[in-house]
């Protein structure tokens, strides 16, 4: 039996998008989610339900319990649900890395960035792709799994990625929210998830070279942080935000509708941008004043600097994280092909397990 969106994963990112499609959806939509933790999909599923009921909404959800890390577990639920759109937001790395601290390993992360997860981030995205390639080609598939630099490893080894949710969307929605100063026009924003930082950060605080590009119209604001000043990022996962961000998309994908708003990694781009959707397929919405070429350049720069970046079915540590695995002692600290990904993700475990074990450096 065919669904419109199938959820991989029970977390409080796939919570969020479920609960708020239940609230939100004005046509039919069928919602299957599927993850290992029985109880936890018992209640979404309940939840759901509950909460179309209260919102008198014509969404209808159900569940599959399946252990998502098991071999074929992907190409399962592919023929089970024949999915039109699939939202795969399944990781064996937590969001809450970002905030945790008291290891080694929440050491490297800290200093040398988050694309030091991208490999644990990538490996249920990438298989779930690969059963989307092979069994259904015309599902799409939303990436929640760190999209601006894993949506970019996903389309490299040969796959399709709609998109991600999340990052340049919460940066774009919260100035959305707080643009009554501003002139009129439609609201533009350039974004890598590096850009999020400053924003966790007080007003007195953020500088640097990770400030968003932000657009009124084609008019671009020059200085983000003194305009939006009054703008507060928590110091955890902004789930309240980026959970929600996709969910205007997966409806409007679901009711063929045109959307306009930010994704991050559209079609396995870096970094994030503004979009349109138009027949089941996302195009670039940008400033007249930006080519595509120096955006997605823009973006790029980013992970060169300190990350992650690919080229050639091989994936390039840089900066400080390069650095940092070297001295960890890591293999893969040059990098690593692309098609090897299971096998450096089994080693990276291994460094993982190791330095979380060990006391954090940082007094």
């Amino acid at each position: 039996m065919s669904c419109d969106i199938l959820i991989t994963g029970t977390g409080m990112f796939a919570g969020r998008i479920a609960l708020d499609i239940a609230s939100t959806a004005r046509e039919p939509i069928n919602v299957v989610i599927a993850g290992r933790n029985r109880m936890r999909l018992d209640w979404l599923r309940t939840a759901g339900n509950a909460r179309a009921a209260m919102f008198d909404t014509p969404a209808r959800f159900a569940t599959q319990e399946i252990d998502l890390l098991e071999p074929g577990a992907s190409e399962a639920v592919i023929l089970e649900h024949q999915p039109r759109l699939v939202v795969q937001a399944a990781s064996i790395q937590t969001s809450s890395v970002i905030s945790d601290g008291g290891s080694r390993w929440t050491d490297l992360v800290a200093e040398g960035g988050l694309s030091a997860t991208a490999v644990f981030q990538a490996l249920i995205s990438s298989r779930m792709a690969a059963a989307i390639s092979a069994l259904a080609p015309q599902t799409k598939l939303i990436n929640c799994s760190f999209p601006d630099v894993v949506n970019g490893m996903i389309t490299a080894m040969g796959h399709d990625v709609l998109c991600g949710t999340g990052n340049v969307a919460i940066l774009s929605n919260v100035f959305a929210g707080a643009r009554e100063n501003l002139d009129d026009g439609p609201l533009r924003v350039l974004a890598h998830y590096q850009c999020l930082a400053p924003w966790r950060q007080p007003p007195e605080a953020r500088k640097g070279a990770a400030a968003p590009r932000v657009f009124i119209g084609d008019t671009e604001i020059a200085d983000p942080f003194h305009a939006f000043s009054h703008c507060q990022l928590t110091p955890e996962p902004a789930i309240e935000i980026s959970g929600a961000s996709g969910v205007t998309l997966m409806l409007a994908f679901a009711a063929n509708k045109v959307w306009h708003g930010h994704v991050p990694g559209p079609n396995g781009l870096p970094g994030g941008y503004p979009v349109k959707l138009e027949d089941g397929a996302l195009k670039l919405d940008l400033p007249s004043s930006v080519s595509e070429a120096d955006a997605i350049a823009w973006n790029e720069a980013f992970e060169g600097r300190k990350g992650l970046t690919v080229g050639d079915g091989t994936a390039h540590y840089h900066g400080r994280l390069k650095e940092l695995l070297a001295e960890e002692g890591s293999v893969h600290a040059e990098g690593f092909a692309l098609k090897d990904l299971e096998a450096v993700c089994r080693d990276l475990l291994v460094l993982r397990d190791r330095l979380s074990a060990a006391p954090s450096r940082v007094n």
